[in-house]
């Protein structure tokens, strides 16, 4: 069994006494209670908590292998998710996010046997996924990524991940300080919001290598809304329209490669602008395995995360906490079973 907590061991093990200590305690006074109901409801409660702090925790059962280029090295994938990203002008009129997916993977079969996080960001910036050896979670979080519902796009910062990627990086560096840390940077670098972009600042050897990579063109490309009833891609969604000029002209989105070149610096990594069918390459130019430690016979060991169903037996024991508010709720509403 191996353990590869989301969060810090010295943050996990106090939160996880005084969760214990607080259920502990009120199951006791459950029981003085002397309501079986009470007792039965808390028993659910707290098997609903411990279900999610073991999730947490992210236990595995190793076994097997995967060919591996490097070990031990963590890598962060940095998305911009904004309205922009949706735009056609990437191939043969394809979202760039259609690339910045098929770049995401291209990297992660490179890099096999690292650990992978992922952080997307819009108006706000998230954390999709936790550092993680299982590429099959980094392939379905990166497979559903969808632009921001265009009625919430509000304008958005290229830099707006700078906080939330700073915070990771050190928590990373904090825990395994002997694993290089990459970034790699995905987006158009237009800015959107009407403040300027504030700059990302690192601590220094917070990042060991990765890039900036660029989508789109000078020209521009169209930009399908998301409704958030569906794909924001599908063949029958409009178009964005360009509110600015009065014109009811579809709006264009141009890649800005001054700004990502910017972040770029900030990060002491290249940039790289990619286009369909570009190779994998010149991603990899500042985040050659051969510069890191290689394992020693081409493999790594694998496992089988086990966090998902812990996670799925919390979801239904939620699904009954949730019925009991809702039943609640309707019982004390005014009025509630009075005849007319």
């Amino acid at each position: 069994m191996t353990l590869q907590p989301i969060l810090p061991w010295w943050v996990m093990v106090p939160l996880i006494a005084a969760v214990v200590f607080f259920l502990g305690w009120r199951l006791v006074q459950a029981s003085r209670e002397c309501s079986a109901g009470i007792r039965r409801d808390w028993l659910f409660r707290s098997a609903l908590v411990l279900l999610l702090l073991a999730a947490a925790l992210r236990p595995g059962v190793p076994g097997g292998s995967s060919q591996a280029e490097t070990a031990d090295i963590n890598v962060f994938f940095v998305v911009d998710t904004s309205s922009s990203i949706a735009a056609e002008d990437y191939g043969d009129n394809s979202p760039r996010l259609d690339g910045v997916r098929h770049d995401i993977m291209a990297i992660a079969s490179e890099l096999a046997g690292a650990r992978f996080s992922l952080l997307t960001f819009d108006s706000n910036a998230i954390v999709r996924m936790p550092l993680t050896t299982d590429t099959t979670a980094l392939d379905t979080s990166v497979s559903v990524l969808e632009p921001q519902v265009t009625a919430f796009s509000k304008g958005s910062s290229v830099t707006a991940a700078g906080t939330l990627l700073t915070e990771r990086l050190r928590a990373a560096r904090d825990s395994h300080p002997e694993r290089p840390r990459l970034v790699y940077y995905l987006g158009d670098g237009e800015q959107t919001s009407a403040k300027a972009p504030e700059a990302i600042r690192l601590d220094g050897g917070l990042v060991d290598g990765g890039a900036v990579l660029g989508y789109g063109t000078a020209e521009g490309g169209r930009m399908k809304e998301n409704t958030g009833q569906g794909s924001g891609q599908d063949a029958g969604a409009s178009y964005v329209q360009d509110r600015s000029s009065g014109t009811g002209k579809d709006a264009l989105s141009i890649i800005d490669e001054g700004r990502l070149q910017g972040i770029a610096g900030q990060l002491a990594v290249p940039y790289v602008h990619r286009s369909a069918e570009d190779p994998v390459a010149p991603m990899m130019q500042a985040a050659d395995p051969g510069d890191f430690e290689r394992a020693t016979d081409g493999y790594v060991a694998g496992g089988t995360e086990l966090y998902w169903l812990l996670s799925a037996g919390a979801f239904l024991l939620a699904l009954r906490e949730t019925f009991l508010v809702l039943r609640q709720w309707r019982r004390l509403r005014p009025g509630h079973g009075v005849r007319t």
